[in-house]
Parts: structure tokens; sequence; C-alpha cells
């Protein structure tokens, strides 16, 4: 048995799954798309994508077939993280569980911050 590391994991998972840059990701906005943050939650009230629905990737392959915004596996659905590992981890998980459109936002969200893409911040953190 070949022993892989998390980059191993990583890497393996990107090798099937598509990644948009925050310029294209942003266009993906303007349509109907699921948002999805696999950070965990006090990550998200912190500040997130317009709209992203939180659900941690610790937690993601038992609550996804449960949750409202993932109820049609054939919409589109956009993941993030904080640097992108996450984020193709839970892809590639969601395509496994029979998710047919979905990608992954290359670099998270640190990457969407740094192209000054829109945030949105829980106001109950100060």
């Amino acid at each position: 048995m070949t022993v892989m590391t998390p980059t191993d994991l990583v890497v393996e998972a990107r090798a099937y799954i598509r990644e948009v840059a925050p310029q294209e990701a942003i266009q993906q906005l303007t349509g109907p798309i699921t948002v999805l943050d696999v950070r965990e939650p006090h990550e998200h009230a912190e500040g997130h994508l317009p709209g992203a629905v939180n659900l941690p990737r610790g937690v993601l392959e038992f609550k996804a077939g449960d949750h409202p915004a993932l109820a049609d596996a054939d919409a589109p659905v956009l993941v993030y993280c904080k640097t992108g590992g996450r984020g193709a981890l839970a892809a590639r998980t969601l395509q496994r569980l029979g998710y047919r459109d979905v990608i992954n936002l290359a670099g998270g969200y640190e990457n969407w911050c740094a192209a000054s893409g829109p945030t949105e911040r829980d106001p109950a953190v100060c």
C-alpha cells in the first residue's frame, strides 16, 4: 500500500476537477450557482464570497445530501476554502457523491481577496 501525504491527495484530486481563477469565478456568480465555503464556521464568519453557504469540509460527505443548497446534483457549484487544497478535496468528493457541475476556486479565499473579489462578513463578527 502506498502511503500518501495530504499534498499527494490534493494533487490527485486536482487531476479530476475543474479549477477557475477568481476572474472566471466572478463571471460564474452572475448566473445561478451555489457558492460553497468548505472552511470552518469561524473562517466563514470573518469573511466569505457573496451568498456563500458554509458546509465545512470535515462534514461534507455526511451533510451534502441533506443540505437544501445542494439538493440538485445537476446544478453548478463553486467550491472554495482558504487556499485551494480543502476546496479541491471537497470538489472531488462532491463529484464522487454524484454532483456533475463542480468547480473549485483556484487559490481559495486568499486568492479571491488578492484579486479584489467582492466579500461579505457575518455582521455578528466585529
